[in-house]
């Protein structure tokens, strides 16, 4: 495959400026016409801008689009309202004999840039309604940006940028997904801006999986963090997350197992003692980039079966390269949560008071556990029994080293380390290796190891490496 060429902003809005058969319109809202003002600086944007306006003041915008009941402008919704409104109306109006090799685009984005006060959330929504051939069904993408830096008018520029980078992909990357995703931020870094939802639809995306696209987000350092929903649609983590009780499991799901359904069931039990209204708390099962795969290599097939299995159970997704938890709760933090809950088994705890992982274990744990519990979060531990006939390990009989003792009696009266009750005993002998082995070598059994519904998915599919008869 031979490395694709990285045309600067200029180049893309010139090539798509002289490409006769590409039409539409531009509207942008909140951030000024940042990404209209690349196809008017580089000449010949009379062959491509059918329109090109901004409804800035709310009363304008709300008759044009319709008002938005959340009271937010820059969102997903209004942004929708935005792409769909300006297509039917190119769709309505152009539609003699000169547009009938014309295809139509609608691009659309909505942005907040740092205010005066420097005191706001950067960030914007940016979309395409767009068609490959004339009088076509058409594409539709929907991205989320949040912007960084410190200056407004450089936060418009990398805007301007995205913007372009994406009309350009629509068209020129729209069958090479991955080359599509990059080429999102050319000629821009992720020290400008993130990117943390992407969503195609249409009859050219008919074969994607939105999933998947969240995972390449991850991986390529796009965004710390994507989710999916129990539906397999993608959403911005801070609409999920925003303002919510978070409890989080962690794990491989390399299958779910029994262990897993009994580690949600009494964090969410606990949860609901804890917390106010039962409707502000989301559960997230979470799975990092090195869970998916230990020697840095990643099987699409692999992640989506693991996907599809959390989803049927009706689980909420989340991918992260948030390995150390303080990562992840510092990433968390970003969405203004009211409280945070990890579900961890005490093995993991095991480890992270094991000597041997620091330098200095006492003053480098204080640290580390101070990033964590300072923003209102908790640790849940689950037991582990390592043989049937031995006794159960919690927090209470757990030996850790004399010298942080003291450190880990101040977790556990301050329940910043609180073990889960009401667990099934039945199931604390079952592991994810030892199913994964009885799975791949037909070894009866494994079947009660994990739930029906999980059983039924993985033989019907032939999941895992299960020995399928053809």
């Amino acid at each position: 495959m031979m490395d694709r060429e990285i045309l600067s902003i200029k180049r893309k809005a010139l090539r798509i400026n002289l490409d006769q058969s590409i039409y539409g319109t531009f509207a942008e809202i909140g951030a000024g016409q940042e990404v209209v003002r690349n196809f008017f600086q580089v000449g010949g944007a009379s062959g491509t801008v059918a329109k090109a306006m901004s409804a800035y003041d709310m009363t304008f915008s709300d008759a044009i689009y319709g008002a938005e009941g959340s009271g937010r402008y820059v969102s997903e919704s209004r942004l929708k309202k935005m792409i769909h409104h300006e297509f039917n109306l190119l769709t309505e109006r152009l539609h003699d004999n000169r547009y009938d090799k014309k295809t139509f685009f609608a691009f659309s984005n909505t942005c907040t840039t740092l205010n005066f006060k420097k005191d706001n959330d950067p960030h914007g929504w940016m979309g395409v309604r767009f068609q490959l051939k004339p009088h076509s069904e058409p594409n539709e993408v929907i991205i989320h940006v949040r912007l960084k830096g410190t200056d407004s008018l450089y936060q418009q520029r990398v805007i301007g940028g995205i913007g372009t980078n994406l009309l350009f992909a629509c068209y020129w990357y729209y069958d090479q997904i991955e080359d599509f995703i990059e080429s999102l931020l050319d000629n821009l870094s992720t020290d400008q801006a993130e990117i943390d939802m992407i969503r195609v639809t249409g009859p050219d995306f008919a074969n994607i999986d939105n999933r998947l696209l969240a995972l390449e987000l991850v991986k390529r350092n796009f965004t710390d963090a994507t989710i999916f929903g129990a539906d397999k649609e993608v959403y911005q983590p801070k609409d999920i997350l925003y303002k919510k009780n978070i409890l989080c499991l962690r794990g491989r799901f390399r299958p779910v197992t029994k262990v897993n359904e009994d580690m949600m069931r009494c964090g969410v039990e606990y949860f609901k003692k804890e917390v106010e209204n039962e409707e502000d708390l989301v559960v997230l099962s979470e799975i990092t980039l090195n869970n998916l795969s230990g020697d840095g290599n990643f099987e699409n097939k692999d992640f989506l079966d693991r996907a599809d299995i959390l989803c049927n159970l009706g689980h909420t997704v989340m991918i992260s390269n948030c390995h150390k938890h303080d990562k992840l709760i510092n990433y968390l933090d970003l969405c203004k949560p009211k409280s945070i809950g990890i579900i961890l088994g005490i093995l993991n705890i095991v480890e992270l008071f094991n000597e041997k992982h620091y330098k200095n274990a006492e003053g480098e744990l204080l640290h580390y556990f101070g990033e964590i519990f300072m923003r209102n979060t908790r640790m849940l531990v689950y037991p582990y029994q390592p043989e049937i006939n031995k006794a159960v390990i919690t927090t209470k009989n757990l030996k850790v080293s004399d010298s942080l003792k003291n450190l880990f009696q101040h977790l556990l009266q301050n329940k910043f380390l609180v073990d889960l009750e009401g667990y099934d005993k039945d199931v604390l002998h079952i592991f994810s290796p030892r199913v994964i082995e009885m799975i791949k070598g037909g070894v009866p059994g494994w079947e009660g190891m994990v739930p029906d519904t999980v059983a039924d998915i993985i033989k019907e599919n032939c999941l895992f490496e299960y020995p399928c008869e053809v």
